[in-house]
């Protein structure tokens, strides 16, 4: 039985944190460079802050908790992006892909490009699984972990080819990285991708219709469909003509020149 406690709300509440959050992380990136240093000081005070949250509310099965779990992980998550999007933590190769580079040695470039970034974002996934294992509530840790695989399979598909590779959001100073942006195409990956994330959204909904109505396990489940819902929606948007401009361009202040 659905529930607006335990599954509507939920959603709801996933689908607008996901938007406002991309659009303060668009709008502190792509702001002038000497604005960086404090938005990435306030950024890693939110994750720390975030951390705190999910050590807390790791041991809440409430609703409260589920959504202070959803909460912390987000905080953490918007971190990581900001650091990557101010070109701070990235990767040892900052560079463009040199033009001739095909196959392995181009894959081995933009690992390069994104080493350190992603290198962060995994520690960070195994350090909050590894914190909450035994915990009653585990949204936060699952939260971020499921935000993690997305957007691993979204860098794939990206760097494979994908007929969308709109990039409003990309700050200037990062255009180097679209030299590592496959051919536009509609492969079989990208399919993949998408089945995979609907199949992940469709058994998390079991769980949060087979959840008693209004628990904290209904809306943990039901945050975590929502987040793979999105996941499946930013995969769409690859294929799909659709600039991400049209979601945020209200979040984009006017572009300055890169150094």
């Amino acid at each position: 039985m659905v529930s607006w406690t335990g599954h509507v709300l939920p959603v709801l509440a996933t689908i607008l944190i996901w938007f406002f959050a991309t659009g303060l992380v668009a709008w502190l990136d792509n702001r002038a460079r000497h604005t960086f240093a404090h938005s990435l000081l306030l950024a890693g005070c939110a994750a720390i802050g975030g951390i705190v949250i999910i050590a807390v509310s790791m041991r809440w099965a409430t609703l409260a908790g589920v959504y202070a779990s959803l909460a912390g992980a987000i905080l953490v998550w918007a971190w990581h992006e900001i650091s990557f999007l101010t070109g701070v933590v990235t990767g040892p190769r900052r560079e463009a892909c040199p033009p001739g580079a095909r196959g392995w040695p181009r894959f081995a470039h933009a690992v390069a490009a994104l080493a350190w970034h992603e290198v962060a974002l995994a520690l960070s996934a195994a350090g909050l699984l590894w914190m909450s294992r035994d915990a009653p509530n585990r949204v936060g840790a699952m939260a971020f972990a499921l935000l993690l695989a997305m957007r691993l399979s979204t860098k794939v598909a990206i760097f494979l080819g994908v007929p969308n590779m709109s990039t409003d959001i990309l700050p200037q100073h990062l255009a180097y990285l679209k030299s590592y942006f496959g051919k536009p195409r509609l492969g079989v990956e990208l399919y993949a991708a998408i089945a995979a994330c609907l199949a992940l959204a469709g058994w998390l909904a079991t769980l949060a219709l087979a959840a008693p109505a209004g628990s904290a396990e209904a809306a943990g489940a039901s945050l975590l469909f929502a987040l793979a819902a999105l996941g499946a929606l930013e995969h769409l948007f690859l294929a799909l003509p659709m600039r991400d401009g049209a979601l945020w361009g209200w979040a984009l202040p006017a572009r300055h020149p890169a150094n």
